[in-house]
């Protein structure tokens, strides 16, 4: 099935049924090595979501196991949400939107990133298909730049700091990955202050 470029018309051409946006990801001839290798797209949305995630590409232990950001980044990024695994994997009320559903491999300083042009495919159809949605955490570069429309040479670390300014919709955050932990001694202000500002919108969103 053909999927148009915009949001909204995207998800009507399914119907607002997720199953079959599932089955034609699957389909895409984007996707046939993984499909022929029996790999699933890995996302997980529904309807009733109220908060998103938007990271960059599942990595290999998530994409083996089948359960997205299921490492140490994931435990960190939980942590940094303030919500548990089980609030996390409830699609009622995390939608977990990567902007790759399939993991990239490998590459000299770690995964390589997501692939061009897939989530500009699929993310207006799953997103259209989300009506409830009061909060889209960004988190890592590629999410941060292509969601708030910034150019490439824009530094994160000034994204975060200001992320007052991108609310309430969009929360940018760096990576959680363990390899981020010298960013972190040097930036003590994003726990102490960015980070229960976080959890704060991440439950008022799941509340509201």
């Amino acid at each position: 099935m053909a999927v148009p470029d915009i949001g909204q018309e995207g998800a009507d051409a399914f119907g607002g049924d997720f199953g079959a946006v599932f089955e034609a990801i699957r389909a895409d001839a984007q996707n046939a090595a993984y499909t022929e290798r029996g790999i699933d797209p890995l996302y997980s949305a529904s309807a009733e979501a109220r908060v998103v995630v938007i990271g960059q590409a599942p990595g290999r232990i998530a994409q083996d196991s089948g359960v997205p950001w299921n490492d140490k980044s994931g435990d960190r990024l939980r942590s940094w949400l303030g919500v548990d695994r089980e609030t996390f994997y409830d699609a009622r009320k995390v939608a977990i939107v990567p902007m790759d559903f399939y993991f990239p491999g490998s590459g000299k300083s770690g995964d390589l990133p997501p692939r061009r042009g897939f989530a500009q495919k699929w993310h207006p159809v799953l997103l259209g298909m989300m009506p409830h949605v009061r909060l889209t955490v960004l988190v890592g570069s590629y999410a941060v730049h292509r969601y708030l429309g910034l150019k490439g040479s824009v530094a994160l670390t000034d994204v975060v700091r200001g992320w007052r300014s991108f609310g309430p919709a969009y929360f940018p955050l760096v990576h959680p990955s363990p390899r981020n932990r010298i960013w972190m001694r040097k930036n003590p202000w994003f726990e102490a202050e960015v980070v229960p500002e976080l959890q704060a919108a991440v439950r008022s969103a799941l509340e509201g």
